[in-house]
């Protein structure tokens, strides 16, 4: 039999299946015995000519005091039916003018809406960007994968999701000498041909001729294509009706929005907006604003866009069946909008971990090392309740906490070689800065400023290096926003931000802080002129300069996210920035970062991704995520105190193991969600557990020297299982360039690679040393250690069985080899386990 065949048997002998999911449960129907009253939203109906139109929310308030859509199964009539129709869903469109009412009905109650009608015959004025634009972006002509691309699509081109209407305007009415539009016969326009099919269209039909679309790109067509008046009133924002509800799975929610203009008037667009959920195993929703939950728990947020704006409608799924009674005890503030959420959605948290699974978590999760079997057996033995808070405030005191943290934001930062010689005193000086501040527990909001305001050369102020990667004020706004506000604005540089309110003033106003920074090479004294390191960078501040806004082509003032325009001044702007930042007010920093090591610990953030804290992106726990960040606070920006309060929750204690109530949970965090450990936490693992460390080329060889993977200084190391494993390369500031997902170059690098293997079967390794007869320990005690090793508990005991059975066998075969291929054996077997790759 092979060596990996033998593998194979050892591998399967110690692992055990997971278990499998069980069926969702279906929401109960609506009976009008049940429903204590009926409400209609809105109370009174105003419409306006015959493009106006009105979304009817109807809503049941239940005996048990639940609340239930019921505008999909309500009786509707117009009192005079002549004045309005009452279309299927609940729309509401003017037939007549005049006054009526419309008689909303379920079972033997009913509900009167007053309806006015006006305007019917009147040719009502028409604005291009109000009323034509959202058509485009509704039916999908203006997104990036048809005409709104940069380059067009078939030599058409609108502006994306229509943030350029003036473009728009251009394209449609004056381009190909207006082609595309024939105001003499609005039909036989080419636009609405394409569009309705009548003519070859690589989109395919957008619109049916009796559509409201097209009935209103008609008029405007007809009326001969105006853009509007300058007194037009402007879209300030959009809302939604309801912003919330509590559903069950498997039901419906109708919802309405409405534009909200700069005269002060409201008017109605469901039938105009664009919808997108932002999770579709939980809710999605149609083009009619109409909400449907699916089998899976949760949260769940759907976007409503019209012209730039952006509102959200937000639905909590519980999961709807009868649970046990539970209590949650809180140890930190987290834990008590934990255990809220639980109770809204139905779940139930599973137990707390054992001691074994607790050590080797926060040992993985603060210190990206594995506990010792002495570490573990001393944990496990001792009786002190407090133990677990204790462990927690002494790993923050270790070495091996700052060099995992600063590694994370080394990251974070890019300190990065680009394989140049010449960098390297930069980025060792500047990872070493970050270690000694994250040890320190440097106050975040300092540490931000350090490096945001930095100025001086990289021997004296390292944190310039990070000036190194940021060398335009595009890389200052993508990084700044994404790293320490949580938000995303790089294609706001070139059109308003698809998902959110964010423009482009927005993006140049920030970009305008970085307009003074300076940057000259100099020369170090003495030093050997062809020397690739004899030269550093020094940043400064300049005395004067500017940034061009792309929109404007003007200068653009310093400016701060929903903040006014900074007025001139002498002082470095970036100073003002970061006041602005870690003001407390502030409505992204503390939030942002309590997000990033939220995410950290739990596998998965509140707001996830964890750097997009987009309003179209909603937090999963919105209370949690504002708790932790007052708490950041409250403890003067401790990174330390965060950490505390997250590993000290009994929520981050809880098992990984589900249960049957909270096994499709997947952003609530009733229980631990096991996280495959990163490439070099992984790597330091398996260095551990075989007792063969790895050197790095271009660091010290000695045996004192830092040799450990999340001591690495920059990316410039070569390893391929580092490699293969997701370390980024810090080509970005985000932390998805970190790849955990599993890929078949990384489970074959761990079943069959000449590393592994190497490190397995190293002379003076582990199982060399284990299975010499010099060591007088029984093989039982041998095996306990391995298992101590790798999984930070004791063998079961099949495994311990299957173990020693193999020994007792190889060792017959082969005599003192076969009993150091049994332990080499042993070891590859644990290690391909999940239970060892993965953090549970």
């Amino acid at each position: 039999m092979s060596m990996h065949v033998r593998r194979w048997a050892v591998l399967l002998a110690l692992i055990v299946a997971p278990g499998a999911f069980g069926p969702h449960a279906g929401a109960a129907e609506i009976n009008a015995a049940d429903v204590k009253s009926v409400a209609v939203h809105p109370t009174k109906l105003a419409l306006t000519g015959a493009d106006d139109a009105a979304q009817i929310i109807v809503t049941a308030t239940l005996n048990d005091g639940r609340l239930a859509d019921l505008t999909s199964e309500a009786q509707f009539a117009v009192a005079d039916g002549k004045a309005a129709a009452v279309l299927s869903g609940g729309r509401v469109v003017p037939r007549a003018n005049g006054t009526s009412e419309i008689v909303v009905a379920f079972g033997p109650q009913t509900v009167r809406v007053p309806l006015v009608v006006k305007s019917m015959g009147d040719n009502l004025p028409l604005n291009f960007t109000n009323q034509v634009v959202p058509v485009f972006t509704k039916l999908g002509c203006n997104s990036g994968g048809c005409h709104g691309k940069l380059a067009g699509q078939n030599g058409f081109r609108l502006s994306l999701l229509g943030f350029e209407p003036d473009l728009d305007f251009v394209t449609l009415v004056k381009e190909s000498r207006g082609r595309r539009l024939f105001p003499a016969n609005p039909d036989a326009s080419l636009f609405l041909m394409k569009a309705t099919g009548r003519a070859p269209h690589g989109g395919g039909k957008k619109m049916d001729p009796d559509s409201d679309e097209y009935k209103l790109v008609r008029r405007w067509i007809a009326a001969g294509m105006p853009w509007g008046e300058e007194k037009d009133p402007k879209v300030t924002k959009i809302s939604v009706y309801p912003e919330h509800r509590v559903l069950p799975r498997q039901s419906k929610q109708q919802f309405a929005v409405y534009a909200h203009y700069s005269d002060g008037t409201v008017e109605d667009i469901t039938r105009r907006a664009q919808y997108e959920s932002n999770d579709t195993e939980i809710a999605v929703v149609d083009e009619r604003a109409q909400v449907k939950t699916l089998g899976m728990s949760g949260e769940a947020a759907v976007m409503a866009r019209f012209q730039g704006m952006v509102a959200v409608f937000r639905a909590t799924v519980p999961l709807g069946v009868k649970t046990p009674e539970w209590t949650f005890a809180d140890k930190t503030v987290v834990d008590k909008f934990t255990a809220k959420k639980w109770r809204e959605l139905g779940l139930v948290p599973s137990e707390l971990c054992t001691d074994e699974q607790f050590v080797r978590r926060v040992f993985v999760d603060v210190t990206g090392t594995l506990p010792t079997p002495k570490q573990v057996l001393e944990f496990v033995a001792d009786a002190d309740p407090a133990k677990r808070d204790k462990l927690v405030d002494r790993l923050l005191d270790t070495p091996e906490y700052a060099f995992f943290f600063a590694n994370k934001w080394a990251d974070i930062l890019r300190v990065k070689r680009r394989q140049e010689a010449g960098r390297a005193q930069g980025t060792f000086a500047f990872h070493e800065w970050i270690r000694e501040q994250v040890a320190a527990d440097t106050p975040y909001s300092e540490f931000v400023r350090l490096i945001i305001a930095s100025s001086g050369d990289e021997r004296k102020s390292p944190p310039t290096v990070w000036y190194k990667e940021i060398d335009k004020p595009e890389q200052f706004v993508d990084d700044i926003s994404q790293v320490f506000l949580g938000q995303r604005l790089a294609c706001a540089n070139c059109h308003h931000h698809p998902y959110e309110k964010w423009s482009q003033d927005d993006y140049w106003g920030l970009a305008a802080f970085y307009a003074r920074v300076g940057r000259k090479e100099v020369r170090l004294p003495n030093t050997n002129p062809n020397a690739q390191d004899n030269r550093v960078q020094v940043v400064y501040t300049r005395a004067i300069g500017n940034v061009t806004n792309k929109r404007t082509q003007k200068p653009a003032e310093p400016k701060a996210l929903d903040a006014d325009p900074m007025p001139p001044t002498d002082e470095d702007p970036r100073t003002k920035l970061v006041d602005w930042m870690t003001d407390p007010k502030n409505p992204f920093f503390a939030k942002t970062v309590a997000n990033r090591y939220w995410a950290h610990f739990f596998g998965r953030g509140i707001v996830d991704p964890l750097d997009d804290m987009r309003i179209t992106n909603p937090p999963s726990n919105p209370e949690l995520l504002d708790a932790l960040a007052a708490n950041l606070v409250e403890n003067k920006y401790s990174l330390k105190a965060l950490v505390k309060t997250i590993c000290k929750s009994r929520t981050y204690q809880l098992a990984s193991a589900p249960n049957e109530f909270n096994k499709h949970d997947k952003q609530a965090y009733a229980r631990y969600y096991p996280k495959r450990l990163q490439a070099e936490v992984l790597l330091d693992a398996l260095c551990q557990v075989t007792d063969s460390p790895t050197r790095f080329n271009g660091l010290p060889t000695d045996k004192n020297a830092p040799h450990r993977a999340i001591m690495l200084p920059d990316e410039s190391f070569g390893s391929y299982f580092l490699d293969v494993f997701g370390r980024p390369q810090r080509i970005s500031a985000c932390e998805c360039e970190r790849v955990s997902e599993a890929n078949l170059a990384a489970v074959l690098h761990l079943l069959n690679s000449d590393e592994v293997q190497g490190k397995i079967s190293r002379a003076s390794g582990r199982a060399d040393a284990l299975a010499k007869v010099t060591d007088k320990r029984s093989d039982a005690e041998k095996v306990e250690e391995l298992f101590l090793w790798a999984f930070a508990r004791k063998p079961t005991t099949d495994d311990a069985a299957a173990a020693l059975e193999h020994i007792k066998k190889m060792e017959a075969k082969g005599g003192p080899a076969g009993r150091k291929t049994a332990y080499e054996n042993i070891l590859w077997a644990l290690i391909n386990t999940k239970e060892f790759v993965f953090n549970q």
